[in-house]
């Protein structure tokens, strides 16, 4: 929604901004699901049992066919394999590993150079990314892209769970379904489209938060999709409250970590599973959760390889009409374990735990990364936290307490820190709300050095990692 329209649905009285999410919420079911869904749906469900030998070959011919559409009817690619053959480069664009690797700053600077000639944009779904930084990237899909994609996502969600379709769900998010100023409620719009109760991720507020609890019950919704950070603010409200009123089928987490801590809290809360997904826009990429705790690759969604500090590239599979080759997704993740079958007895490949963005790292003094400074917080009274690296030597913590934190606490922080971090200065701010990215995200980890100095540093230890290894 453009800026103007978003101020003239702003102005709505409340009832008539539901009435247009629900509005929206028809245009987007069109789009997502007919009278195939079910069937997709249950084939979905049926590839679960798939042998690793047949996900193999089935990856084997959809790369392949993949690879031949990029080459010969995306513009973008095709003038990047012409150039190669006028340079006296025989190399075969067949082979994966013989693509570069796509930067985002590529795909959305001229994002319809990788749309397949043979497709008319005007005929397919548009979706722009809100990412937390830089300009939106544009995504076109076909309808059938766009109906698979949702048949598979409720597949291996909710459907995974047990939950049939037509309940009543929630989605605690980033779209500015209410002003950002406004400090009563309603702070959320029924899509009755969709059965779907949006809340805004903007205003989660102690004071506000009971308002958002009381509407999940008068709604009746039996499952909540949502940041990590988003459900545990609801999740500690509820426990501080005191409240069993608000039991779920199961709250999905998506877009941000899911923390230990986090997921104890909104699980005793909400008195239900919580599963961790992942995913992006660009649907190159995509995991859940399963009972037994582990999370699956959908490798209907791409092909993932694993570069330095687990950096994530992938090749995106269920888009034939904008495909994505060996595309830098921006997330870095952990290998995935070799731990035999799962309980679940699904045959879907495992996922590594997936850590938070590259451009999340920090590094000490020495130039060294950090990557993982969550147990700083374990066990303490906070409600919300954020690090953020002003300078090499220099980290500034935003912090919104909870019951029981000190200047104690605030020692207990910096002293973690500095174990981590070597010999730096930490600031502690104390703040009512931890600043929320345009898209409602929480950025627990920021890191604002120059770029140049962040690549440097990245560069050095991967010499320093590879030197070891040789010796």
């Amino acid at each position: 929604m453009n800026a103007r329209l978003l101020r003239l649905y702003h102005r709505l009285p409340a009832r008539a901004r539901s009435a247009a999410a629900t509005l929206r919420g028809w245009y987007l079911k069109r789009w997502r699901y007919g009278a195939e869904s079910e069937q997709l749906i249950e084939e979905a469900l049926a590839r679960d049992a798939w042998t690793q030998a047949q996900w193999t070959k089935w990856r084997e011919e959809r790369i392949a066919y993949i690879l031949h559409r990029a080459a010969t009817r995306v513009p973008y690619y095709r003038d990047h394999w012409e150039a190669r053959r006028l340079r006296g480069d025989r190399a075969s664009w067949e082979v994966l590993e013989h693509w570069p690797i796509v930067e985002k700053d590529e795909l959305r600077a001229n994002p319809r150079a990788f749309v397949a000639d043979d497709c008319d944009t005007r005929r397919m779904f548009h979706e722009q990314t809100s990412g937390t930084t830089g300009k939106p990237i544009d995504i076109w899909r076909s309808r059938t892209t766009v109906a698979t994609l949702h048949a598979i996502a409720d597949a291996r969600t909710s459907r995974w769970d047990g939950i049939p379709s037509d309940v009543r769900w929630a989605r605690l998010g980033g779209q500015l379904v209410t002003p950002v100023r406004q400090r009563r409620p309603p702070f959320w719009v029924w899509n009755a489209a969709m059965r779907q109760l949006y809340l805004s991720s903007f205003h989660l507020s102690p004071d506000f938060i009971p308002h958002y609890l009381n509407a999940l019950v008068r709604y009746k919704i039996v499952y909540l999709a949502t940041y990590p950070s988003s459900a545990h603010a609801l999740a500690q409200e509820i426990v501080r409250l005191g409240r069993e009123d608000l039991q779920m089928a199961a709250v999905y987490t998506n877009a941000e970590p899911l923390l230990p801590e986090q997921r104890t809290t909104i699980a005793a809360a909400f008195r239900c599973p919580v599963r961790e997904t992942y995913g992006m826009a660009e649907s190159v990429a995509a995991a859940s959760e399963c009972s037994a705790g582990r999370l699956h690759q959908w490798p209907e969604f791409g092909h993932v390889e694993l570069h330095d500090h687990g950096e994530l590239v992938a090749t995106g599979l269920l888009n034939p009409d904008m495909p994505l080759i060996r595309y830098r997704v921006g997330d870095r993740a952990q290998p995935a374990q070799a731990i035999g079958p799962c309980p679940c007895g699904r045959g879907l490949p495992y996922m590594g735990r997936v850590e938070g963005r590259m451009n999340d790292i920090l590094f000490t003094p020495d130039r060294r990364p950090v990557f993982w400074l969550n147990p700083v917080f374990y066990g303490l009274p906070v409600r919300q936290s954020q690090i953020i690296q002003e300078h090499l030597d220099v980290l500034r913590v935003r912090v919104t307490p909870a019951p029981g934190f000190t200047a104690g606490t605030e020692r207990t922080i910096i002293t973690r820190l500095q174990e981590r971090m070597g010999d730096v200065r930490v600031i502690v701010d104390r703040v009512v709300e931890v600043p929320r990215t345009s898209n409602g995200k929480l950025r627990a980890i920021v890191c604002q050095l120059p770029a140049s100095e962040r690549a440097a540093a990245l560069t050095e230890s991967t010499s320093t990692v590879r030197e070891r290894s040789r010796s």
